[in-house]
């Protein structure tokens, strides 16, 4: 009978649009067996790991843990979790980090509590979960049974998934659970500060096939978006036949601060008017960019071309320049290169010198299909005169 529960929850798991990643160390791996063994697995899990040796965890944390077994280590889990779902969902879905650290039953006996937490990360929320268990009461399998069971309907809990399952716990154990949930000002500063890699608005309601794996970019300040903006990822839209298009607005700048949550909720509002999809990133580099979307194609002006392959931006080194693009070639993202004026002339990708080894990576939207030279200086400039002469008209009145 638990086992027929169990499995009518994990096929409504996989029905829902939410995907996961999932890291687990010291236990619960029945669960990812449970969460596999259901036909529509791929719908939801798109990784599982588990961190079991102190080598591997170290390499996932990126650090030496001060403690194996603890809440702080299932939530850094779940963060670290999350952050890889976004990254590899598919654009628009809703995903969850999933951490989950554990001390069970060993042989020999262990003198410590026999313990567990649990972490869901979400965009807006994290869920947390701490077990102790009674010693001696269950054999090592027994506990991984239970704590797979709280882990499974934890997941539907973020799943928003109906049904109950019984996890096996006695009256006596009694589960800490906990939900906080942040505002999207809190999210923002996550994403400044570091602790979330982007954040996705779909405000597009586009169906766009199912090449929704790459995705086409548009990066830029946005300061204002424009027709030019709209315009140019249509168009290269077409010249790359196909996959999900959006606009990425980067909160943090290589040469200026970077953008407070005011600036960017002012910035996201112009796209959700236009009914566009937009990421907000905190990676200002394109090296850094490919690492976050492989397998994209970003949308650049000539200018930004000229920029990425000038040794002087590499520390004047041509080989760091070939190493850094080089990377990006391997994460397989293009350039499409849209005409721009670069140095006073309008210039298109056929222009430009790109070196051999990376030419394959640029692509060119010719300007018969598009070529527009406005940009969002020169319509701050514009709307600055305009502002100044409204003022001038009010003093006038006055």
């Amino acid at each position: 009978m638990g086992e027929a529960v169990i499995r009518t929850i994990v096929e409504a798991i996989h029905s829902s649009p939410t995907q996961a990643v999932v890291y687990l160390s010291g236990g619960a791996s029945v669960a990812l067996g449970w969460l596999m063994s259901v036909p529509g697995a791929s719908n939801t899990l798109l990784e599982a790991v588990v961190p079991y040796s102190r080598i591997s965890m170290i390499q996932l944390l990126g650090r030496v843990p001060s403690q194996h077994c603890s809440q702080a280590m299932a939530n850094e889990m779940a963060l670290l979790a999350y952050n890889r779902a976004v990254k590899l969902s598919k654009p628009g879905f809703p995903v969850i980090g999933v951490g989950f650290t554990g001390a069970l039953a060993t042989s020999p006996p262990k003198r410590g509590d026999h313990r567990f937490f649990l972490s869901m990360r979400a965009s807006d929320r994290i869920w947390e979960t701490s077990v102790t268990l009674t010693k001696n009461l269950r054999s090592r399998e027994e506990e991984d049974k239970l704590a797979s069971r709280v882990l499974i309907q934890a997941m539907a809990k973020a799943c928003q998934v109906s049904g109950t399952l019984d996890s096996g716990l006695t009256e006596s154990e009694v589960p800490d659970e906990s939900e906080t949930r942040f505002s999207e000002e809190q999210e923002l500063e996550q994403l400044i500060n570091g602790q979330l890699c982007f954040k996705m608005y779909p405000f597009s309601k586009e169906a766009y096939g199912s090449d929704q794996d790459r995705k086409i970019i548009l990066p830029g300040s946005f300061n204002p978006l424009h027709d030019g903006h709209l315009k140019l990822l249509e168009v290269a839209m077409s010249v790359c036949g196909g996959g999900y298009p959006c606009f990425e607005l980067s909160a943090v700048n290589a040469d200026k601060p970077p953008l407070s949550v005011a600036q960017i909720k002012d910035r996201v509002k112009q796209f959700e008017a236009a009914g566009k999809t937009v990421i907000v990133s905190n990676q200002p580099y394109f090296y850094k960019k490919a690492e976050l979307f492989p397998g994209s194609s970003f949308v650049i002006g000539a200018d930004t071309a000229a920029r990425l392959v000038d040794p002087k931006y590499y520390e004047g080194s041509d080989k760091r320049m070939l190493e850094i693009l080089g990377d990006c070639k391997r994460t397989g993202c293009t350039f499409l290169v849209g005409g721009r004026e670069v140095d006073g002339v309008f210039k298109v990708l056929e222009n430009l010198n790109i070196p051999e080894e990376i030419r394959d990576m640029f692509v060119p939207i010719p300007a018969e299909k598009f070529r527009m030279d406005i940009s969002s200086t020169e319509l701050r400039k514009k709307q600055g005169g305009v502002d100044k002469r409204k003022r001038e008209i009010a003093k006038e009145e006055v």
